[in-house]
């Protein structure tokens, strides 16, 4: 099988030793030093055992930037003083002087296809945390039902929010090192599940005055990298995702699971609902095995691919953080790892919003069929 994540791995939005007081409901939160430090209390993090919802369900899904004016009149309107810069030539691009806050829908249709394009949209100056959790929440509903994390943290009444909050203590960062060289972990987000996030927006509230970027890579030219002969090798290939791993670590941990944990098939390579390109779908922290292959086939294959898209410089973008920064990405075609690389104890406070998407397809004349890959499912059964 794949390598499974090492439970070693600090994950920020997972229940840790660190958060060890209550709410007035009895959820477990962030110890009480860290709480008076914080500015955000709206944001903070809980954790509450008796929260359990229901298994996801198929659902169609029809993405908004299909929508959407090419020409971006309403994203980019003349009348507003504004800089679109790209940060590479292919993938990621920093806007300033646009209040994401402020978009109409038809702004919104066309920050998906813009997103769906670029991959990657990095706004600053923005005022959209100050709104609160509900314009938040609100907001996400937009592009698509928002995903509820099975076991991270969430402000308390609002679960589609998923918190990373790293404490203002020298024995909590230093735990990122702890077994480890690196806190590196490349992946997409919950790619276990049926209908993965399509689009995050992700917002930092407080952080270190340097540090803590988020890095990038751009599975579109991952892909066209690739030989014909080792792109048409990969085509017909399925992983199975799994959140298994990822439920028995937060269990461990004294952490909590509101929803059964799933795993899933999906194409290795997958066609874009709205640019029509295909790319590469991988995540190392969550993808397990190519289910037509060999496990010693299937090991060898995706360590081949992980590294191709993971060592590759010249592909990726390494995304800063700035006060009132908001970085929306387009989960499907990037893959994303976050960066500690800080000395000094302070908090690291942020939200994530991430709306669904389509079931991943090979091809787009599967999309939205319930009974794609039935086949693969029985497969694995035997």
């Amino acid at each position: 099988m794949a390598p499974v994540p090492a439970a070693t791995r600090y994950d920020p939005s997972q229940f840790n030793p660190e958060h060890n007081s209550r709410t007035e409901s009895g959820a477990f939160t962030i110890s009480k030093e860290n709480k008076q430090q914080s500015k955000n209390p709206d944001f903070l993090p809980t954790w509450d055992p008796n929260q359990k919802f229901p298994p996801l369900k198929f659902f169609e899904f029809h993405d908004k930037g299909l929508l959407a004016d090419p020409e971006f009149p309403n994203l980019f309107p003349k009348d507003i003083d504004h800089k679109v810069k790209s940060v590479t030539p292919k993938l990621g691009s920093e806007i300033n002087g646009i209040q994401l806050s402020q978009l109409n829908d038809e702004g919104k249709n066309e920050l998906a296809l813009f997103l769906a394009q670029r991959g990657v949209a990095i706004f600053r100056d923005q005022d959209f945390s100050s709104y609160g959790p509900e314009f938040a929440v609100n907001y996400g509903k937009y592009f698509g039902p928002l995903h509820v994390h099975p076991t991270s943290g969430s402000p308390e009444g609002f679960p589609q929010l998923h918190i990373t909050f790293r404490g203002a203590s020298k024995k909590e960062l230093e735990s990122a090192f702890a077994t480890r060289t690196n806190n590196i972990g490349w992946h997409s987000d919950v790619s276990y599940e049926l209908n993965p996030p399509q689009i995050t927006f992700f917002s930092v509230l407080e952080g270190p005055e340097a540090g803590g970027d988020t890095i990038f890579a751009d599975t579109v030219e991952a892909y066209k990298r690739l030989s014909p002969a080792f792109q048409a090798r990969l085509e017909g290939l399925h992983v199975l995702h799994t959140a298994e791993d990822q439920a028995n670590i937060n269990q461990e941990a004294g952490g909590i699971v509101r929803r059964k944990a799933v795993s899933n098939i999906h194409p290795l390579v997958r066609q874009h609902p709205v640019t029509k390109e295909k790319f590469l779908f991988l995540n190392r922290e969550f993808g397990r095995k190519i289910v037509e292959l060999k496990e010693s086939e299937s090991d060898q294959l995706l360590e081949f691919l992980f590294n191709h898209v993971e060592s590759a410089h010249d592909l990726q973008l390494r995304a800063k953080w700035e006060p009132n920064t908001v970085v929306l990405w387009d989960n499907r075609r990037t893959i994303h790892s976050a960066v500690i690389d800080w000395e000094t104890p302070v908090l690291r406070h942020a939200f994530r919003i991430s709306p669904q998407g389509e079931r991943p397809v090979e091809d787009l004349k599967y999309l939205n069929d319930e009974t794609y890959l039935q086949d693969k499912y029985d497969l694995i059964k035997k």
